[in-house]
């Protein structure tokens, strides 16, 4: 078994790739990559909602409800330009408040997930309501998030942000919609970069069926997969790390459940 070591960059972020291995079922599965912080930038920060966080549920990303999915409040819709046609959901961000009178004292930063798409607004300029507006790089937070780093009264202020890995507890979770021939899976609780670039599935009766990316955190198989234990290769969009998710769905399963897995990014 061949073992390689290397160091790959990918933009302002450095991962660390330690081994390529086999999995016993034969397949490969790169592991022991490790999500790197970036750099800090420069961008600002609005809100949006009130402090029970209710219109921040849903959202472009297609999580549903973030509280019973683990997301809570702690979230932040992104610009188009970050938002990356939803290549960049799930991905955890540091944000801090700059250099503002409004900022809070003694609050280093806050930590939020990626979970929505702020819309442009070309009505408004793009500096005066049109936040938005590409070529910007900017964060609608959760109000309570925002209230966390500055107040709120503000409306907007300049912060430094940067990416981080995510810190999810247990594995990776697959949310199920669709029907007998076409199955829609939403991707939720991922680790490390947490965002997903590519997917494939396996039915315990058919090869690896490559599924294309839908919208957001979702992607989709058009196949007959019913009465099928299935198995997930997932790759991270940002480390490049692919991970496999071995029988994570038993053969009775159907659509509105979620299931877990044991493996997940770091």
């Amino acid at each position: 078994m061949a073992i390689l070591a290397s160091i790959l960059h990918a933009r302002s972020f450095m991962l660390i790739a330690y081994a390529i291995m086999f999995s016993f079922m034969g397949e490969p599965t790169v592991t022991a990559v490790t999500f790197r912080p970036s750099k800090w930038s420069l961008a600002h920060a609005t809100f949006y909602g009130d402090e029970t966080a209710s219109e921040t549920m849903g959202g472009a990303c297609g999580y549903g409800n973030l509280f019973t999915n683990g997301y809570g409040t702690d979230t932040v819709a992104l610009s188009s330009t970050l938002f990356n046609n939803g290549y960049a959901c799930g991905s955890c961000f540091q944000i801090k408040c700059y250099q503002a009178s409004a900022c809070n004292k003694n609050v280093a930063f806050t930590t939020v997930t990626a979970t929505n798409l702020c819309p442009p607004n070309w009505s408004k300029p793009s500096n005066n309501g049109g936040w938005c507006n590409p070529p910007r790089v900017h964060f609608d937070m959760a109000k309570p998030a925002f209230m966390k780093i500055a107040q709120w009264k503000a409306g907007i202020v300049p912060v430094m942000y940067r990416r981080v890995p995510c810190q999810r507890k247990g594995g990776i979770r697959f949310s199920f919609q669709g029907n007998g021939y076409w199955l829609l899976v939403y991707v939720m609780n991922v680790g490390g970069g947490g965002d997903i670039s590519s997917m494939m599935v396996k039915g315990s009766r058919t090869g690896w069926i490559k599924m294309s990316h839908n919208w957001g955190a979702s992607y989709q198989a058009f196949a007959t997969l019913g009465g099928q234990a299935l198995s997930f290769r997932v790759t991270s969009y940002t480390t490049k790390e692919t991970i496999i998710a071995w029988n994570v769905v038993p053969s009775n399963w159907n659509v509105g459940l979620t299931y877990s897995a044991s493996t997940n990014f770091h």
